[in-house]
């Protein structure tokens, strides 16, 4: 089983959208400027290192790329059993799992990211990873400075020995003092304008919570762990209130990578810039696989490794009567939003290059492979957005 993790903010870095300006998965860019009204191809492609820090730029120009990461994956044959992001990138995530659209998530991402922005100017705060410590002696020694008047968290819980705490400077460097006299080796400051995932974003929550009660939510394609309890949704009901406490409560990923492993996850793929998440995996969960891709060569890389790995397992497999195994699948995207309607296909029927697989409202989606239709991921009458996986084939 696979899981797609998308970065969050801090993964950025100056010319990250380069490698793709000419790639097809580009024209997510160009959509994403039009409906945020924000020329995000310079951001992705001109800003330095200190515009891209700034909340409202890292956020959209992050999200951004992750998702044209994403689209060139799903291009190129990739899917995912389960998805999950990382603070910011949990928007990433829904978008990637179908639960809502590319459209709405620009629209959101842009709005926190101004909102947490503001938020900043409200309440001085930063934040510092606290190395080689246990996650309940840093909640100690945050409760501690906290009985005392000073205002600090546990922000992330990242990986056995990796944990975020944030809030106000002062309290802050005596929660690392107090998380040093419990055994914690290092106390290192982040380099960030805000304590983000503390209630010190309580301003930003109010803003976003009227962007989130007009934005439409959909069943999620594959099942989507989520940052506030660790556990995986796919009901559209849960994600308004998710989301909005995200925003002051701990991302608990350490706790979201023993779920995906809980559930069977064996290869963790992170999508987007950087290699922070694919780290962490590697970090969190003994035996897995832990990789990333954020470059069109890398994609091309990470689809021909695991098309290798799905040989090599099929190859010392035993087919039962009647079974046959074949290394490669591939995904059917919907090339609009609109109402999906399937044409009639028994699973396992052979199809070729341009047949006909459904209809999203007008729009044709035409197989652009040969195989065979192994079954369809959403259901007729599912409303479903532009490049959201309708079916999956294995490819001759």
């Amino acid at each position: 089983m696979i899981a797609f993790t998308f970065p969050g903010q801090g993964s950025q870095r100056p010319g990250m959208g380069a490698p793709w300006r000419d790639d097809p998965s580009w024209a997510l860019v160009e959509r994403a400027s039009t409906v945020a009204g924000r020329n995000v191809a310079q951001l992705l492609l001109e800003a330095d290192a200190d515009e891209l820090k700034l909340s409202h730029n890292a956020q959209l120009s992050t999200f951004v790329l992750s998702l044209v990461v994403h689209d060139a994956a799903v291009r190129s044959g990739l899917r995912a059993d389960a998805v999950a992001g990382h603070s910011l990138g949990e928007y990433s995530a829904l978008v990637a799992a179908g639960a809502i659209s590319f459209d709405d998530g620009v629209r959101l991402v842009a709005e926190r990211g101004d909102a947490m922005r503001a938020a900043c100017t409200a309440h001085t705060g930063t934040m510092a990873a606290v190395l080689g410590g246990d996650d309940a002696d840093v909640e100690a020694a945050c409760a501690e400075v906290r009985s005392d008047g000073g205002d600090v968290w546990v922000a992330n819980l990242n990986a056995p020995g990796q944990v975020v705490i944030a809030g106000e400077p002062d309290a802050l460097a005596r929660a690392g003092e107090a998380c040093k006299a419990r055994g914690a080796k290092r106390v290192m400051p982040v380099a960030v304008s805000g304590a983000f995932h503390t209630p010190y974003m309580a301003p930003a929550q109010e803003r976003l919570d009227a962007v989130l009660a007009a934005t439409s939510f959909a069943g999620a394609v594959v099942p989507v762990a989520a940052n506030v309890d660790a556990a995986l949704h796919r009901d559209a009901t849960a994600w308004q209130q998710l989301l909005s406490r995200q925003l002051c409560s701990p991302v608990r990923w350490s706790h979201l990578l023993g779920t995906l492993d809980t559930e069977g996850v064996s290869t963790l793929i992170e999508l987007g810039p950087g290699t922070v998440l694919s780290g962490m995996g590697k970090r969190t969960l003994e035996g897995a696989i832990s990789l990333a891709a954020s470059t069109p060569a890398e994609v091309a890389d990470l689809a021909t490794r695991i098309a290798q790995e799905e040989a090599r397992v099929a190859a010392n497999t035993t087919a039962v009567e009647g079974e046959q195994l074949y290394a490669a699948e591939r995904l059917v995207v919907s090339p609009a939003a609109g109402v999906f309607e399937p044409v009639d296909l028994a699973d396992g029927t052979p199809i070729e290059v341009g047949d006909l697989v459904g209809r999203v409202g007008e729009h044709e989606v035409r197989a652009r492979f040969a195989g065979w239709v192994m079954g369809h991921l959403a259901h007729r009458g599912e409303r479903v957005t532009p490049r959201q996986p309708v079916a999956w084939m294995r490819i001759a």
